[in-house]
């Protein structure tokens, strides 16, 4: 077997294995309830593994991983004084729109990619957005999706190759995306 082959099957079951964890926490047997809070942060530990690895996989694409015009991303990096003054809603509608921003630029970068083991760590990473919007739905944050023309106050950057795509998906769930998921009230509630 071809060692891409294998790795994007791996890839395939840490992902899948990730989202079992989570459709496990959120089931209860007979009882119709809303979304239990995930406040556990190993199923984010394995998107940003996955994220790590796209981005990896991203590098070695040279010049057919070059996008024709360049892609709107999230601002990765935190500025912790500026992140701490913003309350959690403020602070949630930018991770959610910096995931929205995320999913619509490795969208884009679908559409011309051809290598099978690439597709995958994109298909793989669309998912993973996917799962992260659900759960922060399931820690009671209110759903915010972003006008298309407009990222709201979310700063930005622009990206001209899928390894930068990458590289900013996967220092924004290390970054963002984890300060928020570790300080949700929710999960606060029971830490004294």
């Amino acid at each position: 077997m071809c060692q891409g082959y294998k790795r994007s099957l791996k890839l395939q079951e840490s992902g899948i294995f990730a989202l079992l964890l989570m459709v496990l926490e959120w089931a209860q047997p007979g009882l119709p309830s809303p979304l239990r809070p995930i406040c556990d942060l190993r199923a984010l530990d394995l998107f940003i593994k996955e994220a790590q690895k796209a981005e990896d996989a991203m590098r070695s694409c040279k010049d057919a991983c070059t996008l024709t015009e360049p892609l709107t991303v999230p601002q990765p990096s935190v500025d912790y004084n500026v992140w701490k003054r913003r309350d959690m809603e403020q602070q949630a509608q930018e991770v959610q729109s910096g995931l929205w921003m995320l999913n619509q630029a490795i969208n884009s970068l679908k559409t011309s990619i051809n290598n099978t083991v690439l597709l995958s760590h994109i298909d793989n990473s669309l998912g993973n957005i996917i799962s992260i919007g659900q759960v922060l739905r399931s820690l009671s944050f209110q759903e915010y999706t972003p006008s298309a023309t407009a990222s709201g106050s979310t700063e930005t950057w622009r990206v001209s190759s899928a390894s930068a795509l990458f590289q900013v998906h996967f220092n924004f769930l290390r970054g963002k995306v984890r300060l928020l998921l570790s300080h949700a009230p929710v999960c606060q509630q029971g830490v004294s």
